[in-house]
């Protein structure tokens, strides 16, 4: 409870620097929302009016305190060009990109963790070799070449097994949850499989590191073979640093994903959030930034919860700097 406690205190503090950055660095950038709205043959006293109804003719300290408050109480405002709430903005390009990067994320791990395995455990060195080049060169790929390919071959209308959609999300939203899904599949695999490459890097490490320790030694005394010693025993003993990877990777996607949906024609949170830096809309883009930017720390500190719950050593540790701080 006292690691747990002091990790929330740190959380709050990192949100509230997070919150000034993120206000200070957008008040810093050319561009005006107000003559943005009022157009280009606007009046010196329209924009004067439109400023003073945004409260953009109040001082920084006082912008940045009335944003702040409205944050605490679920109160993002209004969108300057759409006139619609940024929390409802949000959601709804939000119901395109967190299913994809879920998805994405289930590629990955589905992908990753067993091809891992098997580039320790299978019999044949060449088949291990084969493996890690393909880790490595997976690794290498950039997204957007990859869905390119992706596209080329399984992308309806255009590639040379056309079955699946490579363009736009369906009108209906969830509604219609069959072609919602259908949508995100070729999104979802460009994403998966350059994350799996590193997750299946990483789950090889962990395996080779495993596989001369005394752990796996007693496994396989006991009766277990080097394969099962290696999966029951070794695996399990890296969940750990496996939950890290899977932290961090799901951290990578949130911003590999906003690319990927420009490919696919998405309207996610990316296409969301180039579209209202073009238009300047201040009100929106520092919610929205401050939203992703907690996003990324929120995910830092599951990991690191969940890593401190999987690794009971961590524990131990934390008891004993305890002990000695309290004696």
């Amino acid at each position: 409870m006292r690691y747990l406690i002091r990790r929330l205190i740190w959380f709050a503090v990192a949100l509230l620097g997070l919150s000034l950055l993120v206000f200070a660095a957008l008040r810093i950038l050319p561009g005006d929302v107000a003559s943005v709205m009022a157009g280009t043959n606007a009046t010196p006293a329209r924009v004067a009016a439109i400023r003073s109804r945004m409260g953009l003719d109040r001082s920084y300290p006082q912008q940045y305190a009335d944003w702040l408050g409205g944050l605490l109480h679920g109160n993002m405002g209004v969108s300057a060009i759409s006139g619609r709430t940024v929390a409802s903005q949000i959601g709804s390009h939000a119901a395109i990109t967190l299913p994809l990067i879920v998805l994405s994320l289930l590629v990955a791990l589905g992908v990753g963790i067993p091809m891992g395995c098997q580039a320790v455990l299978a019999g044949s060195p060449r088949v291990r070799s084969v493996l890690h080049t393909i880790a490595i060169v997976g690794g290498a790929v950039p997204a957007l070449w990859g869905g390119l390919l992706l596209i080329m071959l399984f992308g309806r209308g255009v590639g040379l097994i056309g079955i699946l959609p490579s363009q736009g999300f369906p009108d209906a939203g969830w509604h219609a949850p069959r072609a919602a899904l259908i949508s995100l599949i070729l999104p979802a695999i460009t994403t998966g499989l350059v994350a799996g490459a590193g997750i299946m890097r990483y789950t090889r490490a962990c395996l080779i590191s495993m596989e001369d320790s005394d752990t796996v030694a007693m496994a396989m005394a006991c009766g277990m073979t080097r394969r099962q010693a290696m999966l029951r025993v070794g695996l399990r003993l890296s969940a750990a640093q496996l939950v890290s990877v899977a932290g961090l990777t799901f951290a990578q996607m949130i911003t590999g994903v906003m690319v990927v949906e420009s490919l696919f024609n998405l309207p996610g949170l990316g296409a969301m959030l180039i579209n209202d830096v073009g238009n300047r809309d201040l009100i929106a883009v520092q919610s929205e930034l401050f939203l992703l930017a907690a996003f990324f720390l929120l995910l830092g500190l599951l990991v690191d919860l969940m890593h401190h719950a999987l690794d009971p050593r961590l524990g131990e540790r934390t008891q004993h700097v305890g002990g000695e701080e309290h004696a």
